[in-house]
């Protein structure tokens, strides 16, 4: 069985793997780990340092901490090949400015849930979903 400190040294490990690949680090990537029902649920999140707001990248559940990262690095080196590539126009309430943001998701249901994750829908309002061309 491994010790205690092995499981945060991969986990560190695994975290830096994922950073890498995506070429997001520090405080514009966070793993927000919680328990759900005997699972370990982790939801990537990104900060976008030009609007500071904060996005869904994505969501994976395992049975603890390790296998929830190693599932979400696997998802971080094959996304690309699966889903598809979304860019959203939206305005903060309150902003004069319209942002863009670009999604990798299903659908562009699945692209609103991550763009609205872990805030009140009527914060923000979306202009425009456009799923883009395979290149």
């Amino acid at each position: 069985m491994e010790s205690k400190t092995d499981v945060h040294v991969e986990s560190a490990r695994i975290q830096k793997q994922i950073e890498n690949h995506l070429g997001i680090s520090g405080s514009s990537l966070l793993f927000e780990f919680r328990q759900i029902d005997n699972q370990t649920r982790l939801d990537l999140i990104t900060v976008n340092p030009r609007h500071s707001q904060s996005f869904l990248f994505h969501t994976e559940t395992g049975y603890d901490r390790l296998d929830t990262l190693r599932k979400m690095l696997s998802y971080v080196q094959n996304y690309r090949d699966m889903e598809s590539s979304f860019t959203v126009q939206w305005m903060a309430r309150g902003d004069k400015e319209l942002n863009t943001s670009y999604f990798r998701a299903r659908n562009m249901y699945e692209a609103l849930d991550k763009l609205y994750f872990g805030r009140d829908m009527n914060t923000i309002t979306v202009f425009s979903v456009v799923m883009n061309p395979v290149s």
